[in-house]
């Protein structure tokens, strides 16, 4: 045993559960963690410019890599307010981050001290576990509880408030036997797996679904090769996107009223059974309910018990982390196929496989306008930009539009926060998979009010060293936002577009508002700024010989023509094209069937 402030021993405790990094704001209640990490030397930090975008660093961090807990620390007050947000991203989409705050003395608490808020009494609706250690020597233990309900279950975030004198006071600690307490996770049996095989064989045109629990559990390779063994068809959520790549021939689409494609769409309603795994049937993606079931019989596995029967009731129910479901699942599959139990579904693959390629299901990308269509910029994102990419992105037009033009080919290549969708939240999360992985492609993708949430952590991306590429795709409105305002006939405080004065005469983006490029330029990155189809290849090339040689993000600013609507509907039967398909596959060629 040794005698040590009880925020050493946290460090020490950090250390022990893996943590390598944290993102966070120093400050007056929440220095005395800061003077620890210090003393320690073994536990690096990113100094973000505001404490939200700590958060999302640390989400984003958490994303990247199987494995990892991302960490941020703010003081007091104001600071563990300002994370919340990013609380509530991690919490939606089932993202472990550790969030320590500062505090009052305990003797202060009661008594409205300068910046002393119950913090976790507001945080515990967004948490698994928020709590004020009130007890010098629960602080080790706090930690060694954070981490294990963080990995066990349902993953999610946890925050921990640590007083001052809590910090401060001396405990008895013994790191040296200090073991992480084993993780909890629920496993299907095999009875139950089977079961589940045994619906799907019975269907004439079954489909898997595959959501980010797959990602999490790190098994998008067992979810490809149980497709591979069935010969069935995969479906990704948004969050799942990447568990199986896009040109695979058993990858047939997304599903959804916004982020999903056409030929996705159809052949969800073209089938009779679907054995969703890790999945949570978000609205987004199925729409309502009886349009989604209708027709076909629902085989759900998840790994939070709550989730069965939350949305719709399945006509089976499997509690299970994702990753010992399809275990258990490739085994038996595996079996019965030697077995010659399995049925041959070539005929449904290839109607599947058909709607994929058939022009009658693709949109248009291939527009010459100038200012660009959006749909434009995605083809030639998919041109440059290569299959090794890792997109970061959040909400809006440019999302919405990404996820039904560009193309995903690994798991976590495509960090998206899925449900909360707070803007501002891109700058950050891809600082925080740089973070994660000094060698990935990383390409963030924001539009320009996402963008001017949180510009100011560009600076952290030049204070440290982080590059990456963003492509900021400038309508100067708030667009999704403009698009729904539709239904009610209004266009309403959702223009950005103002005359710049500080423009040059004659800058074709002087009527855009705010220049991005010399804000950019301003916090130590670069910005290109493109007009044209023709000039989006050569300013990728550009920024890459920058990132190079200055190790700094590069923002590449695309100027779009202001209005366009982006397909979406209410239903996933009715999801309106505003713009026109295509006319034949040279017309579209984002599209896999022209990539194959």
């Amino acid at each position: 045993m040794a005698r040590m402030k009880a925020i050493e021993a946290a460090v020490k405790v950090l250390e022990k559960e893996g943590v390598s990094v944290a993102f966070g704001v120093p400050g007056a209640a929440i220095n005395p963690l800061y003077a620890a990490l210090k003393a320690h030397g073994g536990i690096g930090h990113i100094l973000a410019r505001h404490v939200e975008g700590a958060s999302h660093m640390a989400e984003g961090y958490t994303r990247a890599v199987a494995g990892n807990i991302g960490v941020c620390i703010g003081t007091s007050g104001p600071a563990g307010t300002d994370m919340i947000t990013g609380l509530y991203s991690a919490s939606a989409d089932s993202i472990p981050i550790l969030c320590i705050t500062g505090q009052a003395p305990r003797s202060r608490l009661h008594k409205e001290d300068f910046q002393a808020v119950d913090i976790a009494s507001i945080a515990k609706s967004v948490t698994k576990w928020a709590t004020t250690v009130l007890e010098p020597a629960q602080v080790p233990r706090a930690f060694q509880q954070a981490f294990h309900l963080m990995r066990s279950g349902r993953p999610g975030p946890v925050l921990i408030d640590l007083p001052i004198d809590v910090q401060l006071a001396e405990i008895e600690f013994d790191p040296d036997t200090y073991e992480p307490l084993p993780v909890y996770k629920p496993a299907a049996t095999r009875k139950q797996i089977e079961k589940a095989i045994a619906m799907l064989n019975e269907a004439e045109r079954p489909l898997l679904v595959s959501g980010g629990g797959v990602i999490n559990a790190d098994a998008s390779e067992l979810l490809v090769q149980f497709a591979e063994v069935l010969n069935v068809p995969v479906i990704p959520t948004l969050m799942g996107w990447g568990t199986i790549p896009d040109d695979h021939p058993l990858m047939v689409g997304m599903c959804g009223l916004q982020t999903s494609h056409r030929y996705g769409n159809a052949t969800m309603l073209a089938s009779d059974f679907v054995l969703g795994i890790g999945n949570r049937w978000a609205n987004r993606h199925t729409g309502s309910v009886e349009v989604y079931t209708k027709g076909r019989k629902f085989v759900h596995v998840d790994i939070e018990p709550t989730q069965i029967g939350r949305v719709f009731a399945p006509d089976y129910g499997i509690v299970s982390d994702a990753g010992a479901a399809l275990q258990l699942f490739v085994e038996v599959a595996r079996e019965w196929k030697a077995a010659g139990k399995l049925r041959n579904r070539s005929h449904w693959v290839a109607e599947c496989q058909g709607r994929k390629r058939s022009v009658e299901y693709l949109r248009k990308t291939h527009f010459d306008n100038v200012p660009m269509k959006p749909q434009r910029v995605y083809q030639c994102m998919n041109r440059a930009l290569g299959k090794d990419v890792c997109y970061v992105s959040t909400i809006g037009l440019s999302q919405i539009a990404g996820a039904q033009f560009l193309h995903v080919y690994q798991p976590r290549h495509w960090i998206n926060c899925g449900q909360a969708g707070p803007l501002g939240w891109t700058v950050p999360a891809a600082l925080g998979v740089r973070v994660a992985d000094p060698a990935r492609r990383i390409v963030a993708l924001s539009g320009d009010y996402d963008f001017q949430f949180m510009i100011e952590e560009l600076a952290v991306g030049a204070q440290f060293k982080l590059p990456y590429i963003h492509v900021l795709v400038n309508n100067s409105y708030l667009g999704l936002i403009r698009q729904a305002q539709r239904t009610f006939s209004i266009d309403y405080c959702v223009q950005l577009a103002f005359d710049n004065v500080n423009m040059a005469e004659g800058e074709t983006a002087r009527g855009y508002g705010v220049d991005h490029v010399k804000v950019v330029e301003g916090l130590g990155c670069k910005a290109i700024r493109v007009h044209r189809p023709e000039e989006f290849a050569p300013a990728v090339a550009q920024a890459e010989a920058w990132m190079a040689e200055h190790r700094t993000p590069v923002v590449i600013e695309v100027i779009l023509e202001r209005v366009t609507n982006i397909a979406m509907g209410a239903e996933i039967d009715n999801v309106v094209e505003f713009e026109e398909l295509a006319s034949d596959a040279a017309d579209a060629p984002s599209a896999l069937a022209v990539l194959d």
